[in-house]
């Protein structure tokens, strides 16, 4: 169910120089990540398909049915094998577990006749005929039906184009509708009512709906809506039906099959007392094809506003006005900020993956400004952070170069919700926090921040305050059926241990390896934001960073290896009944660590990798271990979605392995970083729909191809990149922005390996550098390539900042 436009011809450009009215969208391929290993959305990047805008708040595209609830994706709308059941205005992209929204829908429909129930979307669902097409600011598809859909999107509204065959004409409006989870599952989502009206000129109708649940497991929220035609309707119903879905615990009605709605003339419905679904059907004369198209806006403020949404975005009745907006907008926020070579000796593949990298990682999160429905305030408001345990490994330090004026904007939000709403969010959708996978990772976000260098309109003391009360204030249990045993909306669920014991202990919580290797790196963003904010503080929180070698355990043993963080009891006693760090017990929420094996988390420590070299046995046994996670068919976990044909210990379809190809660079052998992390994006990241290893995670597995591309990484919460292998003869990129960083490459074609660095015309030794080097002002980094391993670097190795001896 894909297709691609084809490219609109090769530009031949000098290297680095782009004009700036080129259109550079046509180089992104909207299909990547869109399909698993066997051609279903499973194990793929689950990823939006439809019309957006970069960190827009609405994403139209379609909602799908499962084929199989064990194996379903559903989470961004789009799936290659599902029915489609209506055309809605909210998405997410990349995530995993339950599904978030699929709300404020339209479906079209050539038929209401049984055995058609407008209360039951499978008796109405429609197949699509041949391949979809999408590109950025577009999308089309074909139902069976014989209606071809066209839509586009702006920032807070949509417009569908529908053209009807022969015969009956019909748009469904369903508030009810959202994106279901699997039966059973603990964070489904549910509408709990709403409102919908017909307005005075027969051409328009408004309303609200108000949902619950998914996968944060969030509160009630309300969207409201605006939706226009180009044609008045010669009918339009009301209807109303008895809410069926088996919400859990509050299910009143018996088993009995779905009752057919009752349709009326009534120009306004309510939900009432007991959350009756509502919505408009609404028909045109049965007649030769014909045209009608729709225009749609969402507020979380008033269906007055989602009006002037429509009034101000999309003014015109051309689909088309739309799509060449939205591409302005992309080129000029987006693309035009990355220029490489274009001619004909370019490397397409290479420039599709670069641009449509660009496109995923920048539709989320949500920026919401100006639609703060929760808290009067000048400060910006943005949401579906999904979530900061994704993105704050490399997606954010992106941001802070290429995105200056939105990251701040961001960081200002966040700050703003724990002003608020009492904690920052770790993950955030429908304006509620949660869930936490791991630490409180705001704080590494905004250390991130900080130590770089950014100041602007932010208010660091409320940051730090933010950034304090996670590390100090235990978060309430939610009793969330995903983790019962704390709280999973915000905070730290686990710090009561954390405090009293220095790690997380496996008798009292889940997920205790990874979350004490986790809370000792949020301890150490503290530290950082403290040295400027909280002086006082940066002894105690630098040490608490240290904690993480409290459950280091010299005698486990692996693979010929000793040394292996461990499940520690809170007796302090390690658990060594059965244990074995190439296992985890699933790497779920109840696991001793999540997403990864111990194995990989004991790499994870990237504030302190001196001492971690040193527990392993030195730089040459490091480099040995670290050789191994490389090493095919070493893995004897089941990985599950984001693992399929994955057989090394590295599994780069996850986060926390992102860094750990890198890790080279701490023993001066670059030339392996580079090796490893160009062999698994050369696997694992295609210009095809099965392009990404796994969910792409809010854009995060994409972010970490962009800087596979540049040829660096950023080590989070410090000031430093590593020096990699870039992928282009030469790339001009806006960074801090007005300034550009250029990163020139010779002899790529002869090789990948790096034989000398120049940074500013100086000869570089070392494989890193720091951010106020070329990231605030610009620079140029030269790269001399070539076939053979090098030594190049002679200078210090990357700083270990968070370095600390526990005695």
């Amino acid at each position: 169910m894909r297709s691609r436009l084809s490219p609109l011809g090769l530009i031949s450009l000098l290297a680095g120089s782009v004009a700036a009215s080129q259109d550079l969208s046509q180089y992104v391929n909207a299909f990547i990540g869109s399909e698993g290993p066997d051609g279903t959305g499973y194990g793929g990047g689950d990823i939006f398909v439809g019309g957006t805008r970069p960190f827009g708040v609405v994403k139209l595209g379609i909602d799908s049915t499962a084929v199989d609830w064990s194996t379903a994706v559903l989470n961004g709308g789009w799936t290659p094998d599902g029915n489609v059941t209506g055309f809605s205005m909210m998405h997410e992209s990349g995530t995993g577990g339950e599904p978030k929204y699929g709300l404020i829908s339209q479906m079209p429909l050539t038929t209401v006749d049984a055995p058609v129930n407008i209360l039951d979307n499978l008796t109405y669902s429609q197949p699509r005929v041949g391949n979809d097409t999408a590109k950025v600011g577009y999308f089309k598809t074909q139902l069976k039906n014989g209606v071809a859909i066209e839509l586009s999107a702006s920032r807070h509204a949509g417009i569908m184009n529908y053209s009807f065959p022969e015969g009956q004409k019909h748009v469904l409006v369903d508030v009810s509708h959202f994106l279901p989870g699997s039966p059973g599952d603990a964070n489904g989502q549910f509408y709990t009512g709403g409102e919908i009206q017909i307005e005075e000129d027969g051409k328009a109708y408004s309303g609200y709906g108000t949902y619950i649940g998914g996968w944060n497991n969030g509160a009630s929220f309300t969207v409201y809506f605006w939706g226009e035609f180009s044609e008045k309707p010669d009918e339009a119903q009301a209807f109303s039906g008895a809410n069926t879905s088996p919400m859990p615990r509050y299910h009143n009605h018996d088993n009995s099959p779905i009752p057919q709605a009752t349709l009326g003339k009534s120009q306004i419905l309510t939900s009432g007392p007991m959350n009756d679904r509502i919505g408009l059907l609404l028909s045109w004369k049965d007649g030769a094809a014909s045209h009608i198209i729709s225009r749609v806006g969402i507020s979380f403020i008033s269906a007055a506003k989602a009006r002037s949404y429509i009034q101000k975005e999309i003014p015109s009745w051309k689909l088309n006005d739309t799509v060449t907006d939205a591409v302005k907008e992309w080129n000029e926020d987006v693309f035009n900020k990355v220029q490489v070579p274009l001619d004909a000796s370019a490397n397409m593949t290479r420039v599709t993956l670069l641009y449509s990298s660009l496109y995923f990682m920048h539709m989320m999160p949500s920026d919401r400004t100006g639609e703060n429905p929760l808290w009067d305030s000048a400060e910006p408001f943005w949401d579906d952070f999904y979530t900061m345990w994704d993105i704050f490994r490399c997606t954010v330090s992106f941001y802070h170069i290429f995105q200056p004026a939105y990251y701040e904007s961001m960081i200002r939000g966040v700050i703003n919700i724990y002003k608020h709403g009492g904690y920052m969010p770790d993950g955030r959708s429908g304006n509620w926090n949660g869930l936490v996978q791991g630490g409180s990772d705001a704080d590494n976000v905004l250390a991130d921040a900080y130590v770089k260098g950014l100041r602007g309109a932010v208010n660091w003391t409320e940051g730090y305050m933010a950034m304090k009360k996670d590390a100090e204030v235990t978060p309430y249990n939610t009793f969330d059926p995903t983790d019962l045993t704390a709280s999973t909306k915000e905070g730290r669920g686990a710090l009561d241990d954390w405090k009293e014991l220095g790690y997380v202990s496996q008798d009292h919580n889940t997920r205790c390896i990874s979350r004490t290797v986790e809370y000792a790196l949020n301890d150490f963003a503290v530290s950082q934001v403290a040295k400027g904010e909280m002086p006082c503080d940066v002894e105690k929180y630098l040490n608490r960073s240290a904690n993480w070698q409290n459950i280091w355990d010299p005698s486990v043993k692996s693979l010929n290896f000793t040394g292996f963080l461990a499940p520690k009891l809170s007796n302090g006693k390690f658990n060594s009944s059965d244990y074995n760090p190439l296992l985890c017990d699933g790497c779920e929420w109840q696991s001793i660590t999540y997403e990864g094996v111990p194995w990989e988390y004991s790499f994870v420590i990237p504030h302190d990798v001196k001492t971690l070299i040193k527990l392993m046995g030195g730089a040459d046994t490091f480099e040995d271990r670290l050789d191994l996670m490389f090493k095919p068919n070493m893995s004897v976990q089941s990985l599950g979605a984001n693992g399929a044909g994955i057989t090394t210990l590295i599994n780069i379809g996850n986060e926390p392995d992102f860094a750990t190809p890198y890790l080279y660079n701490y023993i001066n052998k670059q030339s392996k970083s580079v090796e490893q992390s160009r062999t698994l994006a050369n696997q694992y990241f295609k210009d095809a729909a099965y392009g990404i290893p796994g969910n792409s995670d809010a854009g995060a597995m994409n972010s970490w191809l962009l800087w596979q591309m540049l040829g660096i990484y950023p080590i989070v919460t410090q000031p430093v990149y590593l020096l990699a292998s870039p992928w282009f003869p030469d790339l001009n990129m806006t960074v801090n922005g007005n300034s550009t960083l250029r990163i020139s490459a010779t002899g790529l074609d002869e090789g990948y390996y790096v034989q000398s660095v120049k940074i500013n015309g100086k000869q570089w030794t070392k494989n890193w550098f720091e951010h106020g080097e070329v990231m605030t002002k610009g620079g140029h980094i030269e790269f001399e390539l070539g076939k053979e391993v090098k030594a190049w670097e002679s200078g210090e190795v990357p700083p270990s900042p968070g370095h600390v001896e526990l005695k």
